[in-house]
């Protein structure tokens, strides 16, 4: 059975060509296509596609936001594609509603393969992320000091961190002077660049 699938891609050029790529093949059907997420999510409500591919660079929280709620719709199945795949995008994609999640880099046929697999109602993610997902690797940072960490990096400041964590703004800042030891960084923007060049946020 064929697979109905709706593109979502902000990048005009990259989503025709993930369309032309997917419209390849005779057991998929492309439905229709939006360069943005929030016309995305209103094609997915009103035409249930079976398959909404979210591709992104993979760091963007608000795109996350959307395609959840894209995936809690009935009947439909959300597969994002992304350009980067940093942990805490990762953990939370996969211990969410989101039922897959691949690298930009796979092989056509890797994707294909994703989109039939969560179009069966399982789920798909790239052995590398789901281990990233689930592990730390070798960052000593605990997933809530990676939270605080990761919205530094996005430009909040400490009562904006506060706010959106649900801490104390001395709870954050507490965070923040045990990430800076942990990391052995002389502050917290060398504790930034350390956590950027892990992947770690």
């Amino acid at each position: 059975m064929g697979a109905d699938v709706l593109v979502y891609d902000g990048l005009a050029l990259s989503r025709h060509s993930l369309t032309a790529l997917l419209e390849q093949r005779p057991d998929i059907r492309v439905v229709g296509s939006a360069d943005s997420i929030y016309a995305a999510l209103e094609f997915a409500e009103l035409n249930r596609p079976d398959v909404v591919i979210v591709s992104f660079d993979g760091r963007d929280e608000e795109t996350v936001d959307v395609a959840e709620k894209i995936a809690i719709l009935p009947e439909v199945r959300t597969l994002l594609v992304a350009t980067a795949c940093v942990r805490p995008v990762v953990r939370r994609v996969f211990a969410g509603e989101i039922d897959g999640m691949v690298r930009r880099s796979v092989p056509p046929e890797r994707l294909f393969e994703a989109v039939h697999l969560v179009h069966r109602g399982e789920r798909a993610f790239d052995t590398e992320l789901a281990v990233a997902a689930v592990a730390n690797g070798d960052c000593p940072l605990t997933p809530r000091q990676l939270s605080v960490l990761d919205r530094l990096d996005r430009g909040d400041t400490v009562e904006e961190i506060a706010a959106r964590l649900s801490l104390s703004e001395g709870t954050v800042r507490n965070y923040i002077s045990t990430v800076v030891v942990n990391l052995g960084a002389r502050n917290r923007i060398d504790a930034l660049r350390t956590a950027r060049r892990n992947e770690w946020i």
